[in-house]
């Protein structure tokens, strides 16, 4: 379920709250469903249990899990989720497109050739 690329520079913490992010916004993980536990998915990435409770510290900040005491952490309710995810995803598009404004470039021109562009290959 959940995967770490070690040689991405992104921090462990960081990888696991955006995995578990993709996993409840596309609807794989649903609400109330339980999540794993921290001593179990510590062990399952051979990570330090204070690296996943700092991501499902995240998480729960964030509005996509809560905390039961006791029983555990379970995915939150709402479609709010998705909101949250699309603002993400703007708020980086805003960046690459001012980027693209100050070096001159054409952003909806970039696009299109990306997305014309074969599967894999780079413009």
């Amino acid at each position: 379920m959940i995967w770490i690329d070690y040689k991405d520079s992104t921090p462990i913490y960081e990888q696991i709250v955006n995995r578990f992010k993709n996993l409840i916004v596309r609807g794989i993980l649903k609400a109330d469903d339980k999540m794993p536990s921290v001593r179990n998915l510590a062990i399952e990435l051979s990570i330090n249990p204070n690296t996943i409770q700092k991501a499902y510290m995240m998480l729960e900040q964030q509005g996509f899990i809560y905390t039961v005491k006791g029983r555990g952490n379970f995915v939150a309710a709402g479609s709010e989720l998705m909101d949250i995810k699309k603002r993400e995803i703007i708020d980086k598009l805003e960046a690459v497109a001012n980027e693209a404004k100050e070096a001159g470039l054409d952003i909806r021109k970039l696009v299109d050739e990306m997305l014309n562009n074969k599967e894999g290959e780079r413009v």
